[in-house]
C-alpha cells in the first residue's frame, strides 16, 4: 500500500507517530504494530481498519479506475489484432459452445452442476449513458476510431460497430455467468487462471479430462464483441490478496494504432494503475455499486466468473435483435450440451444452463432453463439409462437403450517408458429408437469427459426396414471407468481435437505426441462405431424377419424401405448482397444453398464481372471470410459444415484484377467444386 499510495516509510512514520525504524520493521516483517497503530496506519493509507487488520487489499474507488494501453515495441513490430480471435467464427453459436465448455472445465464440486447463465441486455437512452460513464467510454472511443482502419479485417469490424452505435444509439451486452466454478484465481501476473484468461494468449493450462487444450476458447468472448471489449467480475474459490469477492478487470483487444503521435501495440486494460510496472493496469477489488454500474454484480456469493461482452453481436449476420439472439443461444446450448445436463439416480447432471433477455432492465424473454429431455428426448433417454445402469443387450421395446462397446486401439506416447503397452480402450455405444418426427434421425453423437458433443455423424448404409434411431458414443472418461486405458483414451482423443473441438482427427498435437499411426487409429475408431451401429440394427431387422420375436419388437421395426440417400443437385448461389467499397472493390456477402450429401461440400467461389462488351469475366478475391456453416481450407476454398443446408461467406474483389472499374459493372459469383480432397 505504500507503493500504491506513493508514500515513503518516513512519511508513514510521521503520520503514525512512530520512528522510521519501526515502520521498516513492520514492512520487513520483523515486528508487528499494536492494534491502535494498525488503526493509525489504516487512516494514513486511506483504507478501512478491517482491511488493515485482515491484511487484505482494499477496494478501489471509481475515480482510481482508468484504461491503460500497451505501448508499441521499439522494434517496429505491428499486429493487426489478436490471432486467437480468428480461430473461430464470430458467432453466438461458437461463443456458447466455447464459453460453456470452459465453465464445465472449471466445475468446482462434483456434488453440484456448474450453473451457466446467459443474459442479454439491450441498453438505450439514460441506461446506455450511465453504463458508458462507468466504463470510461470517452477514454477508449478515440482508440477505437484510431484502430478502425478499413484496410484490416479487425479495423472494418470496429468501424462497423462504431457506425452501428452512432446510428442506433443502442448497445447490446451479453453476460455469461457461471456458479459452482473455480473463478479467476491466481496472482495478477504469474501463472494462474486470472493471468491465463485476462493477460495471456494461447495459454490453456488445462490437462486431464478437461475439454480445452489450445487456450483459444476464451477468445470467442472477445470475438463476439463489435469492439473486442470484455469486462470480468469473479468470485474466487481461493482467496487472493485476502479477498474472494468482486475481482474485476477489463480487456480491450485492438490492433496496432497511433493516437496523438504515440504508437500503441493494441490491447488495453481497465483497472488501477500499477505503480511498479510501466503502463500497466491491475485488476481491482470492486464494491457492489461499481459492479452494478458496470452490469457485473453477481447473483450470489458462490464462486465463479462473470464475463460481460460489450457490443455483443452475431458475426454470422443471422441475428440482429435480442429476441433472435436469445433463440440462437438456446439452440446452441441445447445442441452441444444436452448430455451434460442429463443426470441419473446416483449421479447428478454436470451442467445447468439458462438464457434470459432484457431491454433497459425490463424482461424481454424470461429465463429459460434448458431441459435436455425436451430438446433431445431420445438421446437424453439413452444417457440417463447408461447412468442408471438400465441399458439392455437387445432391444425389445421402443423406450429401451441398447449398450455395446467399440474398441479404440491406443498408440504409445512418444515420451512413454520403454516397454509400456498402449492397450485397447472399450468405448460405450448406446443405441435407442427415436420418433418418426425426429428432425435428424440415424445419427451418432461423439463425446468424452464433459459430455459436450464433439461431433454429430449421419450413419449411412443402414439395413432396409430399420426403425429411426439415435446413437451416442461415450469415450474416455465419459465411460465412467477409472482405468488406465480410459485415461489414455481421454488424452489421445483430446489431442485429436482441432481448436474448435468439433471432431476427432489427425492434428499436429496428435502427431507430435503419439507414435506413428495414431491418426489412422482415430479414423478406424469412428468407422468401427458406425459399423457397430449397422450390426446392431441388422441383427434387429433379421430377428424381425424370422418372425420369432415378441409383438412389441415387430412394432419397433419399419416395414417400408427408407428413402435412398442421394445428392439432389449441386450447390447454388441463393443470394448475393453488396456494394462497391471506398477502394473501388466489390464487397459482397454470398449465401449458398447446399443440397444434402454424404460428405461435406468443398467449393471454390469465383467472382465474375458482367460488362456490356463481353460475357462474364473472372476476377480474383483480395479477401474472403467464412460467415456461417463454413471455413477456409489451406487452399483458400470453402469447406461447408456437414449436414448444413445453407452457408454464407463474405468476399472482397482484388482491384488490380478488375477488367473495368467496379462501378462500371455488375458482379456475380460462380460456385465450383474445389480441386482438393478432404483428409
Amino acid at each position: 500500500m505504500l507503493t500504491l499510495r506513493g508514500m515513503t516509510k518516513k512519511e508513514l512514520a510521521n503520520l503514525t507517530g512512530v520512528t522510521g525504524a519501526a515502520v521498516s520493521g513492520w514492512v520487513g516483517g520483523r515486528s508487528e504494530p499494536r492494534y491502535e497503530k494498525i488503526a493509525a496506519i489504516a487512516d494514513a493509507l486511506g483504507v478501512s481498519v478491517d482491511d488493515a487488520v485482515n491484511r487484505r487489499e482494499p477496494t478501489s474507488a471509481s475515480e482510481e479506475l482508468e484504461w491503460i494501453f500497451r505501448v508499441a515495441p521499439d522494434d517496429g513490430g505491428r499486429e493487426g489484432g489478436n490471432a486467437a480471435n480468428f480461430a473461430f467464427a464470430a458467432s453466438l453459436d461458437v461463443l456458447a459452445r466455447e464459453a460453456t465448455q470452459n465453465s464445465l472445465d472449471e466445475r468446482l464440486s462434483d456434488e453440484q452442476p456448474v450453473s451457466v447463465r446467459y443474459e442479454l441486455r439491450e441498453l438505450t437512452g439514460v441506461h446506455l449513458r450511465d453504463f458508458m460513464e462507468a466504463l470510461r467510454w470517452e477514454s477508449i472511443e478515440k482508440h477505437l476510431h484510431s484502430a478502425a482502419d478499413v484496410r484490416q479485417k479487425v479495423g472494418r469490424v470496429l468501424r462497423d460497430g462504431l457506425q452501428e452505435l452512432e446510428r442506433s444509439k443502442r448497445l447490446v451486452l451479453l453476460r455469461v455467468d457461471d456458479y459452482n466454478a473455480t473463478g479467476l484465481t491466481g496472482p495478477e501476473y504469474d501463472d494462474g487462471r486470472f493471468a491465463r484468461v485476462v493477460r495471456r494468449t494461447l495459454d490453456s493450462g488445462k490437462a486431464g479430462t478437461q475439454g480445452g487444450s489450445y487456450g483459444l476458447g476464451k477468445a470467442a468472448l472477445w470475438a463476439a464483441s463489435r469492439f473486442g471489449l470484455v469486462l470480468v467480475n469473479s468470485t474466487l474459490s481461493e482467496a487472493q490478496d485476502g479477498r474472494t469477492q468482486r475481482r474485476m478487470a477489463g480487456r480491450l483487444e485492438l490492433p496496432w494504432h497511433t493516437l496523438d503521435g504515440e504508437d500503441f501495440a493494441g490491447p488495453g486494460w481497465f483497472g488501477v494503475a500499477d505503480p511498479e510496472r510501466h503502463s500497466t493496469a491491475r485488476s481491482w477489488w470492486g464494491d457492489r455499486g461499481a459492479a452494478e454500474r458496470l452490469h457485473l454484480e453477481r447473483a450470489d456469493a458462490s464462486p465463479g466468473a462473470s464475463f460481460l461482452v460489450v457490443g455483443a453481436y452475431d458475426g454470422s449476420g443471422e441475428t440482429e435483435d435480442v429476441e433472435d439472439m436469445y433463440e440462437r443461444l438456446v439452440a446452441s446450448l441445447s445442441r452441444n450440451f444436452w448430455a451434460s445436463m442429463v443426470g441419473g439416480r446416483h449421479e447428478g447432471p454436470k451442467l445447468r444452463a439458462s438464457v434470459a433477455a432484457f431491454r433497459n432492465g425490463s424482461p424481454v424473454r424470461g429465463e429459460e432453463v434448458i431441459d435436455p429431455f425436451e430438446q433431445e428426448p431420445a438421446r437424453s433417454r439413452a444417457v440417463r439409462a447408461f447412468l442408471d445402469g438400465e441399458t439392455v443387450e437387445e432391444l425389445t421395446d421402443r423406450t429401451q437403450v441398447l449398450q455395446t462397446t467399440v474398441p479404440l486401439e491406443l498408440r504409445r506416447r512418444k515420451d512413454a517408458r520403454v516397454g509400456e503397452d498402449a492397450g485397447i480402450h472399450e468405448a460405450v455405444l448406446l443405441v435407442t429408437p427415436t420418433d418418426e418426427e425426429d428432425r435428424a434421425p440415424d445419427t451418432i453423437a461423439y463425446m468424452r469427459a464433459s459430455r459436450m458433443v464433439v461431433k454429430y455423424k449421419k450413419v449411412g448404409d443402414l439395413p432396409l426396414g430399420h426403425r429411426p434411431f439415435q446413437a451416442v458414443l461415450l469415450a474416455g472418461a465419459a465411460t465412467r471407468r477409472a482405468t488406465a486405458e480410459a485415461e489414455a483414451a481421454e488424452q489421445m482423443l483430446r489431442t485429436a481435437e482441432p481448436p474448435d473441438h468439433n471432431d476427432w482427427e489427425g492434428t499436429e498435437d496428435l502427431t507430435a505426441t503419439y507414435e506413428r499411426g495414431a491418426r489412422q487409429k482415430i479414423i478406424d475408431f469412428k468407422k468401427a462405431a458406425e459399423q457397430r451401429v449397422r450390426e446392431v440394427l441388422r441383427g434387429t431387422v433379421e430377428e424381425e424377419s424370422r418372425d420369432t420375436g415378441p409383438e412389441v419388437l415387430r412394432e419397433l421395426l419399419r416395414l417400408d424401405a427408407p428413402k435412398t440417400s442421394r445428392t439432389q443437385g449441386f450447390p447454388t448461389v441463393k443470394a448475393i448482397e453488396g456494394a462497391v467499397d471506398e477502394y473501388g472493390a466489390w464487397s459482397v456477402t454470398v449465401t449458398v444453398k447446399l443440397p444434402k450429401d454424404e460428405e461435406p461440400w468443398v467449393l471454390t467461389p469465383v467472382p465474375k464481372f458482367l460488362v456490356r462488351s463481353s460475357g462474364p469475366i473472372p476476377v480474383e478475391w483480395s479477401d474472403m471470410a467464412p460467415v456461417e456453416n463454413c471455413e477456409l481450407t489451406p487452399l483458400d476454398n470453402l469447406l461447408f459444415r456437414e449436414g448444413a443446408t445453407q452457408g454464407k461467406f463474405r468476399g472482397v474483389t482484388k482491384v488490380t484484377s478488375h477488367p473495368v472499374e467496379a462501378a462500371m459493372s455488375q458482379v456475380m459469383v460462380e460456385i465450383r467444386r474445389a480441386k482438393e480432397e478432404l483428409a
